[in-house]
């Protein structure tokens, strides 16, 4: 959620380069972009703009540092006023911001008594009048920024950027931020993905350190101001993982990449080794995540009772707060996440550690908040997702999940085969494609879509449903296919299509018989199983790839939202209203 941009170096097109940064952030999600710069005589240039920034060119002023940010829309609307950058009175301090400021009214009314204008209805901008008002009486801007940043309550990522002297400042508690340097030129961002075209050696500033900026080089300083040393990490990513190649979208060029993904995976049993010798000295476990990391984690929970004989309670991390009465130093925690940001799940784990909890993280990106303050951390290591929906990153979620049970029950020879074995029905449904688009452009017009699975495939319709509801904004649910005679059939009228999970395990024939009852109420009965049947309109064959096989399930409904997007002609990789991670409440 918004993306930050900044530049300092010796190229002399900043407001270009910038508006480059901020497009290759723009999966993150946003309503509303802008750009600012010091002009080569020394003057500021802001641009700020509602929408999105699509075709739109910077200025050709020469300058050679400025900032940039794409806003989702939480306090005052979508606006060019409201935009970022925010801008003191006096134009010497211009601000980005990530994050809540939740004392921001107090704040502001202190403010305008002392005679400061303000231009929108944000939070923000408080900050970069709080900066202007501290400079009256402090000199040096490091300073400056660390007692603003202390006024501050919320979870918070800012950069300010101090024209006057070409300085930049960040600092932060929970959103991200990430550096990189060369003699040439130095960048902040957002996100690491953005500088990726400059260089793989990236420094992630942790929480409540700031960092500078100048024509110099870096800084680094603890929160008391004390320089620090800043060292450096070497990302494993390419600029082919970060572009489409010869595919239409990012979303469709993750769904390719799974099977590839699901394989990799299964060579890193002595990091899965770490997390089951962990999680075998808790006498309580429990997943968390939000969205389709959360039905990651209910997955978690059938695939440890089937496969590890244990127990483990799952919980969507905004609502993982309510559960703390149980956790306490026998617990351990496992916060699945494609993103490492997630703000509803940080704030959880912060909450269950300060009551002694063990921290575990499955995440998708080095270098996150989830991934440097756990206490166990795995990599996923499915390559940056850039589509906002999730696909491959869940695919590598559940794939993980999976061999941890595994491994736990001392079975990782028979998951590793079911793995491969689904690994090789992604490559077959890919081989299928053509059928399942045929399929969406059927089905496009319908107002509901409803997805039925039992046991493990529960789920996994939950997660199908999610996908198709996300990229094609057809009403789409999952339920449990036990639950439909208690008010769920009531939903089923003639032509509703009806997608049944229906893997050759314990339940089949319950699964089938969800199929008749539907159908006998006029649905458009969609098949998936390694077997056909009478009941099925339409048929999808998945072999048989044990517990495994909801992996490529989810697959045949990512590639239906993908294809109903198309048919409706929509962006299936940057859908309304959605960010790709969340990190405000």
């Amino acid at each position: 959620m918004c993306g930050i941009f900044a530049y300092l170096g010796e190229k002399t097109n900043a407001g270009e380069l910038i508006l480059q940064g901020l497009t290759s952030l723009e999966y993150r999600g946003y309503d509303s972009w802008g750009v600012a710069i010091k002009k080569e005589n020394s003057k500021l240039h802001v641009e700020k703009h509602p929408g999105k920034i699509g075709e739109a060119t910077f200025p050709p002023f020469t300058a050679s540092s400025g900032i940039g940010h794409t806003r989702w829309a939480t306090h005052g609307g979508v606006t060019a006023a409201n935009a970022h950058p925010h801008v003191s009175c006096n134009d010497e301090v211009v601000l980005v911001h990530n994050g809540i400021v939740e004392n921001f009214e107090e704040l502001k009314q202190n403010l305008q008594k002392a005679g400061h204008h303000f231009k929108s209805e944000t939070d923000s901008e408080v900050i970069a009048h709080l900066l202007e008002e501290e400079m009256k009486n402090e000199t040096d801007l490091k300073e400056v920024v660390l007692r603003v940043f202390r006024m501050l309550t919320g979870m918070s990522a800012i950069i300010v950027f101090f024209p006057g002297t070409n300085q930049f400042f960040a600092i932060k508690n929970g959103s991200p931020l990430v550096y990189s340097g060369t003699q040439s030129e130095q960048i902040l961002a957002s996100d690491a993905v953005a500088l990726i075209p400059y260089t793989n050696n990236v420094f992630f500033l942790p929480d409540y350190e700031l960092l500078e900026m100048n024509p110099h080089g870096a800084r680094l300083y603890d929160e008391t101001g004390t320089e620090k040393s800043l060292k450096t990490v070497t990302l494993e990513i390419d600029k082919s993982q970060v572009e489409k190649g010869a595919f239409a979208h990012f979303m469709i060029k993750e769904i390719h990449e799974q099977a590839a993904i699901v394989k990799q995976l299964t060579k890193k049993t002595d990091q899965i080794q770490n997390l089951a010798t962990a999680i075998q000295k808790s006498n309580r476990f429990y997943f968390v995540g939000c969205g389709s990391a959360y039905y990651a984690a209910l997955c978690g929970e059938y695939l440890f009772s089937k496969i590890a004989k244990i127990h483990a309670n799952s919980s969507f991390g905004s609502e993982f707060s309510y559960h703390l009465d149980f956790i306490d130093n026998t617990s351990t925690v496992m916060a699945v996440s494609q993103s490492g940001e997630t703000i509803d799940i940080i704030s959880g784990l912060q909450k269950a550690r300060e009551k002694g909890a063990h921290i575990m993280a499955l995440v998708n990106v080095l270098g996150s908040t989830l991934y440097r303050t756990a206490d166990s951390s795995f990599l996923l290591g499915a390559g940056p997702e850039k589509a906002v929906c999730s696909t491959k990153a869940f695919v590598a979620q559940i794939t993980a999940i999976f061999l941890l049970a595994h491994t736990m029950a001392h079975t990782v020879d028979k998951g590793t085969k079911d793995l491969f074995n689904a690994a090789r029905e992604i490559t077959s449904i890919l081989e299928r494609e053509k059928s399942i688009q045929e399929l969406a452009e059927k089905i496009v017009k319908s107002k509901n879509i409803f997805v039925l699975g039992r046991g493990i495939s529960y789920p996994g319709a939950l997660e199908s449903a999610l996908k198709i509801k996300e990229v094609c904004y057809i009403h789409a649910e999952g339920f449990a296919g036990g639950e439909l005679k208690h008010g769920v059939i009531a939903l089923i009228e003639k032509g509703t299509p009806v997608i049944i999970y229906n893997p050759e395990d314990e339940t089949y024939e319950d699964s089938l018989s969800s199929a008749y009852e539907v159908k006998a109420r006029g649905a458009y009965v969609i098949g998936i199983s390694s077997k056909p049947n009478p009941v099925f309109d339409a048929y999808i064959e998945v072999k048989n790839c044990g517990e495994a096989t909801i992996i490529p399930n989810v697959v045949i409904a990512q590639l239906l939202g993908y294809y109903l997007a198309l048919a409706k002609n929509l962006d299936p990789d940057k859908p309304r209203n959605l960010a790709k991670s969340v990190t405000v409440k």
